[in-house]
């Protein structure tokens, strides 16, 4: 048989190689799992005895309504309303089977193959990956200094094949938060040039003030530019429940539900249930996972700042850190190989979310009390040494 060879020249999941490399491992240490981000604590008790009630009830396993759940789409609604002071509702809101697929339905509704999508740099792999196996064209947005992209560097990539501009806030893998009034600016040039502001906040929950992350949704006329993608798997703790939602304009919503229909017909009930108990009994509960992550964040801003080894702290935010290693004339790779088999250390390299090397590597915080992040920066410091003997 043939294969489609967009898919057969897209590369492999980088999480999947990376924990290929287990294998190896000299066993020195306890393991440092920094790869995945998932929390590592389980969910609220309000979540799992809503769960356990919806497996019971005879009517548990039923299909839902394509759009989802009508009770979780009217919660998820007036959560965003408090959290942004916004105008969405109920009929804004797609249920998918988690974020990544919002993304790709999203992507799939927008964009056929040959037209291009602006991802910033560093892109989600996932969302690279979907773009190539589909056709479409990613092309790639330089950030500044600070990890976020201008307003003016986004502009300059637009052609009459743009479709939409891609921004992933807090960043994944950077961790760099783009402030309400960067994320403005981006939204006026995608909608002076009639193309999607695509704005993945699967990390909201966490970042580093309580304030609004934009003002979008107070605009009236916010349907005709902006599509937000979120995911409940990190804020309540549910990963493999797979359960996400896009937030977008009706007629988007429509076409959304097209794509939906053939691959999935609906997100699982269970997910959708646990979200929605989530949202309407665990609040409190969410607010102190996102204060525990915010710790571990600032510890290690704590024990990076001298530059254990001579790795540099980039960014931290969100769930994420990227951190620059100091072998400048090492590939990435070989350097995260050597953190996982002699170090017994997992982090992902950089190149899985770049066009190409810059000496980088993603740290996933979430996996790490304030002991084990201190034990990281050790570790770096003690690759850095071997190669100076």
């Amino acid at each position: 048989m043939r294969l489609n060879h967009w898919t057969v020249q897209t590369t492999d999941s980088p999480i999947g190689m990376a924990y290929a490399l287990l294998d190896r491992r000299v066993k020195e240490r306890e393991l440092l799992d920094l790869a995945q981000a998932a929390p590592q604590y389980p969910a609220a008790s309000e979540v799992l005895e809503h769960v356990v009630a919806t497996a019971r009830h005879p009517r548990g396993a039923d299909y839902v309504e394509i759009a989802g759940l009508p009770h979780l789409r009217e919660a998820f609604a007036a959560d965003l309303c408090a959290a942004y002071r916004g105008r969405v509702q109920a009929e804004h809101v797609v249920v998918t089977a988690g974020c990544n697929q919002a993304f790709c339905l999203v992507a799939s509704a927008l964009a056929a193959p040959g037209d291009e999508v602006v991802l910033t740099l560093p892109y989600y792999f996932n969302h690279d990956m979907w773009l190539r196996m589909s056709g479409i064209v990613p092309v790639y947005l330089e950030p500044g200094p600070d990890l976020v992209p201008t307003p003016e560097a986004a502009e300059a990539l637009i052609t009459q094949r743009t479709r939409a501009i891609v921004l992933v806030t807090p960043g994944n893998p950077s961790g760099a938060t783009a402030s309400p009034e960067r994320i403005a600016a981006l939204a006026e040039v995608a909608a002076r040039h009639d193309v999607a502001l695509i704005l993945d906040e699967t990390y909201r929950s966490f970042r580093d003030t309580k304030e609004p992350a934009h003002a979008l949704f107070a605009d009236p006329e916010w349907t005709r530019t902006v599509v937000s993608l979120h995911s409940f798997s990190k804020d309540f703790a549910i990963p493999g429940y797979r359960v996400g939602a896009l937030v977008a304009s009706p007629e988007l919503g429509r076409e959304v539900t097209k794509l939906l229909d053939c691959v999935a017909i609906c997100a699982p009930r269970i997910g959708q249930e646990a979200a929605w108990a989530g949202l309407t009994a665990a609040q409190g509960w969410r607010r102190e996972r996102a204060r525990e992550i915010a710790g571990r964040r600032n510890w290690f801003r704590t024990v990076m700042a001298d530059r254990p080894g001579g790795f540099e702290l980039l960014s931290a935010g969100g769930m994420f850190a990227w951190v620059r290693h100091p072998f400048a004339e090492r590939p990435t790779e070989d350097v995260v190989r050597e953190l996982v088999v002699d170090y017994d250390t997992l982090v992902i390299p950089g190149t899985a979310f770049l066009p190409d090397d810059r000496g980088t590597f993603r740290v996933s915080l979430s996996n790490a009390d304030r002991d084990a992040l201190t034990d990281f920066a050790g570790r770096l410091t003690a690759v850095a040494d071997r190669h100076v003997r």
